[in-house]
């Protein structure tokens, strides 16, 4: 009973009918507004795991998930299991739900990074057979087609004879007759053709009068003539329902036969659309999924800038005041938060803030709060807010209250021994009778909760509960925060603080008389004022903390932006100093390909006839020619050091001291120097001239090698047709079997054909090349030999 009092208090009711808005079924939206709360956390991390995939899908997909043709089927499913025949437009709805469930599977099977909804569909029997039979039997209107059984549509021809012949003979008698007709129109009554007979000539047209009209004046006749055809054609009319009874029936039979697989059908496109549904109400909400913690693993309650969904909704659609939000910073080792500061500063609405966040996490929502959101799975969510009093029942305000804290208690009881996990929310705690009885009734209950609960928060107006903090480590004091120079709250939630009474503040402001004000402060005592005093101090002091931390905050943001900056300019010049390397050695290349085209038409201009010594010098002189204009540019040599000789002046690097030289370097580069009386020996590397010139380096001779016959060089190697493998147009398996083989008879390089493409048989060739043991090395053929559509596998 108390589960059920706290989703009333805290207008969880509520909340649900505005996730109903956000589903795209009828179902969806049933499930929405009767959601059931989990009673485990595995089943709510089920849940949340559900509308975090659907969140993710929906951002990738440019429609988000479609329910297009979903319907609800439970009643048809249920009577056609009872062996009642549907009707035309609930097989249609049928097939159209199958349609659209397996649309939902196929989209949910492309996805790579959805496991769960994965898992979800993975059972999920579409019966595209079943689907198929009843389109090829019902229309789109719900009507049986005449293509649905070869008599049904015999029947149906002969109807529209029938009708025809009818209406020949009705034309002929209006035609034969028309001053006896009121107009010439043909009519029905029933399944009746008859025609407009004026009643003065009834007479003149024989046959069944089915209808007159109002005046009497039309009398609606069907001629004796076509009476037999009429016959004929109701009953032809009846074979047609019984035809198309049996073709329902069938198609009813095979939908019974799948009755639990439709069902499970439907039961996944429902959890498929409160998913969806709870996705775009999180998203709506700009919601953030949660963590569930473990205090007891010293983990702390983390819900910075939550808002309350339900003010959230009356602020956009309802244009209400706009939302403030809290902060709900809550150490493991706290049990009680007292919450004090005056009425209508916001502390009710921390408590049901608090309240349906717990509750939206087990259902699987997000929560409307900044990253990180973090809180414990609580097995109850308890609570008693609000006014219980009632004239019916002949209780007070007090009564109420009480009541409803013993059914919160003896809810607790039912937990785990030693294992409180339950979240208490208690709105003005003891109030409603005696102040002193009621400040220590207070003071033993949330003594009790923090013993048998896993979390209370509760709200107060008595003094002596903000002493409890600094008597037990597991309580807590927080306060709404009162501008006094409006005389309004602002709503911001103090932690730490405790609530300063301001009745007499504001009373003074509100113009009551000063020397009451002041008989009423001498009735508090100095040692009250001297309270309000420290905590005002504290108030105070809190603010500057909060002002320079914001100040630190924006230097933060600043300095972030900057660094992100200077990040994206060496990214440019990064990127801009890489085109210009790749532009380079294009230039490069096209240069040396430039050279290579210009010497083949040099040694062809020799080739040509026989060539004299003429020729010969003129080959030569533009050969150096192109070496002139391809050959870069020598680099600059590099200033030449000085080398020290005996008697110079020089200065060591080290000590910053000029010293004379003594002996010349040796071969290691070692030479002896006098500085004052000292002498020591130094290198070169160490010593510098006056004008900053570094010492020459040493170079080593050395020994010159025995003059040896260089050893031949191979020919070049030449493509020809045995040695070259065209694999274009092959498959990668194929591809590795005739490459293997070419490679098995080759005594050289061979050169592969396998084109540009996709890519896919380039780079199935190479990773074979490279972990065949014959294959020493491989590379892209020049540009004039088929350039990277063709690669040269060295053979050893």
């Amino acid at each position: 009973m108390i589960q059920s009092e706290t989703l009333e208090l805290l207008e969880w009711h509520r909340l649900c009918q505005h996730l109903a808005t956000f589903a795209a079924t009828k179902l969806g939206a049933i499930a929405s507004t009767n959601l059931q709360i989990p009673t485990s956390q595995s089943v709510s991390e089920q849940l949340l795991a559900q509308t975090k995939e659907v969140y993710q899908l929906e951002s990738r997909l440019a429609t988000g998930l479609s329910f297009d043709g979903i319907q609800d089927i439970g009643d048809s499913i249920e009577r056609a299991e009872l062996r009642g025949i549907l009707a035309g437009d609930e097989l249609l709805a049928i097939a159209t739900t199958l349609a659209g469930a397996r649309n939902l599977r196929r989209v949910i099977d492309n996805q790579e990074d959805t496991p769960v909804l994965t898992d979800l569909v993975a059972d999920l029997r579409t019966y595209p057979e079943l689907e198929q039979e009843i389109h090829r039997c019902i229309d789109e209107r719900g009507i049986v087609a005449d293509r649905a059984s070869q008599k049904l549509g015999e029947i149906r021809d002969d109807l529209r004879r029938l009708r025809s012949q009818i209406n020949q003979k009705l034309h002929n008698i209006l035609q034969a007759k028309s001053n006896a007709v009121q107009e010439q129109l043909i009519t029905q009554r029933g399944d009746r053709f008859v025609i407009p007979v004026k009643a003065s000539h009834k007479d003149a047209i024989p046959g069944i009068v089915h209808d007159s009209s109002t005046s009497g004046v039309t009398l609606y006749v069907e001629p004796s003539s076509i009476v037999p055809m009429g016959n004929q054609l109701r009953q032809t009319l009846k074979r047609e329902q019984a035809e198309e009874e049996a073709v329902r029936r069938i198609l009813t039979e095979q939908v019974a036969a799948v009755t639990p697989d439709l069902e499970r059908l439907l039961a996944i496109v429902t959890t498929l659309d409160l998913a969806a549904a709870r996705s775009r109400y999180s998203y709506w909400l700009k919601a953030n999924p949660p963590r569930f913690i473990n205090r007891e693993e010293q983990e702390i309650v983390t819900l910075r800038q939550l808002r309350h969904p339900l003010l959230i909704w009356q602020q956009q659609h309802e244009q209400g005041h706009s939302v403030i939000p809290v902060d709900l910073l809550i150490s493991p080792h706290i049990k009680v938060v007292t919450i004090t500061g005056p009425n209508t500063g916001g502390k009710t609405v921390t408590l049901k803030t608090l309240g349906l966040a717990a509750l939206m996490a087990k259902v699987g929502l997000f929560i409307p709060a900044r990253e990180p959101v973090e809180m414990p799975w609580f097995d109850q969510i308890l609570a008693d807010i609000g006014d219980e009093q009632s004239l019916q029942q002949s209780l007070s305000t007090f009564s109420g209250h009480i009541r409803r804290i013993s059914r919160i208690l003896n809810a607790l009881e039912h937990e785990v021994e030693n294992q409180p996990n339950s979240l208490v929310l208690l709105d003005e705690v003891g109030a409603g009778t005696d102040p002193a009885e009621g400040s220590a009734l207070a003071i033993a209950l949330l003594q009790h909760l923090a013993e048998h609960a896993q979390l209370t928060i509760a709200t107060t107006h008595f003094g002596e509960l903000k002493a409890l903090k600094y008597e037990d480590a597991r309580f807590e004091n927080a306060s709404v925060e009162f501008d006094e120079a409006t005389l309004s709250p602002t709503y911001r939630l103090l932690w730490g603080i405790p609530g300063r009474s301001n009745a007499l503040a504001i009373a003074l402001r509100l113009g009551l008389k000063p020397e009451v004000v002041e008989n009423a402060k001498t009735q508090v005592g100095e040692a009250s004022d001297e309270v309000n005093q420290v905590i005002a101090g504290l108030e105070a002091q809190r603010r500057r903390q909060e002002t320079k931390a914001a100040e630190a905050q924006k230097l933060l943001q600043q300095a972030e932006r900057l660094y992100k900056e200077v990040s994206d300019k060496a990214a440019s010049l990064e990127e801009r100093e890489k085109s210009l390397r790749v532009s380079q050695e294009v230039a490069v290349q096209q240069a040396i390909a430039q050279a290579k085209g210009e010497i083949a038409q040099v040694i062809r201009r020799l080739q040509q006839g026989t060539p004299t010594a003429q020729d010969a010098q003129q080959a030569t002189n533009a050969l150096n020619q192109i070496t002139q204009k391809y050959q870069p540019a020598a680099a600059a040599k590099p200033k030449v050091g000085f080398m020290p000789k005996v008697g110079d002046r020089i200065r060591i690097s080290q000590f910053g001291q000029t010293a004379e030289v003594l002996t010349a370097p040796d071969e290691d580069g070692e030479l002896n120097v006098r500085f004052g009386i000292m002498k020591m020996t130094v290198k070169l590397p160490d010593i510098e001239s006056l004008d900053g010139q570094k010492a020459e380096p040493i170079v080593k001779q050395k020994p010159t090698p025995t003059p040896t016959t260089p050893p031949p060089q191979a020919a070049p190697a030449i493509r020809t047709s045995k040695n070259t493998v065209d694999l274009r147009g092959k498959r990668v398996a194929d591809a590795e079997i005739e490459l293997d083989k070419a490679i098995s008879e080759a005594n050289g390089p061979i050169w592969i054909i396998h084109g540009h493409g996709t890519g896919k048989l380039r780079l199935g060739v190479h990773a074979f090349l490279r972990q065949h043991p014959r294959v020493s090395s491989y590379e892209p053929a020049e540009s004039a030999d088929g350039g990277s559509g063709v690669t040269i596998a060295q053979i050893s």
